[in-house]
């Protein structure tokens, strides 16, 4: 009678060791998730805004900076892009871009910075895409060139004002892109030294 008592609370015992042993293991997986989300970066998409009137105003659209980041943070005295889409609301009125400000930087502004009524002045080109010209008779380009005198770094947003002849002025947080390019240059170095690898062991053979 002992005997099948004690057997039973050693089963009993091991089972319940076995639960929190799982409860344990179970609450771990979750936090190690948990912990795992919250330190995930999400895409760099870029911030939106209006200058005036929503119905009449400018819409800033996918608003960011391309900046290619090697180190730490971007010096100061670097060159950035900052790039963006503006729409014109009024289907009557033009508007113009008339400056870019930030603490980061200066901002200069290549070429005529004119939205007209109903039209969309794309700022800069993102990378991989066509020029809109050839896609709307509606669209001009101009550049945006940003000369550093802070230092910047991806994970960050900077604030900068845009002001518009007509709609006046509208400040956003403009996130950081690293740009393709400097993506695409290290895929090649890094499939270069594959191929080296492959060849030198081939070479063994």
């Amino acid at each position: 009678m002992n005997r099948q008592r004690s057997r039973a609370f050693a089963v009993t015992s091991g089972l319940s060791a076995c639960g929190l042993a799982a409860a344990v293991v179970l609450t771990g997986c979750s936090a190690g998730q948990v912990s795992q989300t919250a330190i995930q970066e999400p895409a760099v998409n870029g911030t939106n805004v209006v200058a005036g009137d929503p119905t009449s105003g400018v819409a800033l659209r996918n608003v960011h900076l391309r900046a290619p980041q090697t180190t730490d943070y971007v010096k100061p005295g670097s060159k950035a892009e900052l790039l963006f889409v503006a729409v014109n609301e009024s289907p009557a009125e033009s508007d113009r871009l008339v400056s870019i400000t930030s603490d980061v930087g200066s901002v200069a502004i290549t070429g005529n910075a004119t939205v007209r009524p109903a039209g969309t002045l794309v700022v800069g080109t993102p990378d991989g895409q066509a020029s809109p010209l050839d896609a709307s008779e509606d669209a001009t380009t101009v550049e945006a060139a940003v000369t550093l005198t802070q230092p910047i770094t991806n994970g960050l947003t900077y604030p900068f004002t845009f002001t518009f002849e007509r709609s006046g002025s509208a400040t956003v947080a403009v996130p950081i892109s690293a740009g393709e390019a400097p993506r695409r240059d290290k895929e090649g170095e890094s499939g270069g030294d594959t191929a080296g690898a492959v060849e030198a062991e081939g070479g063994h053979g």
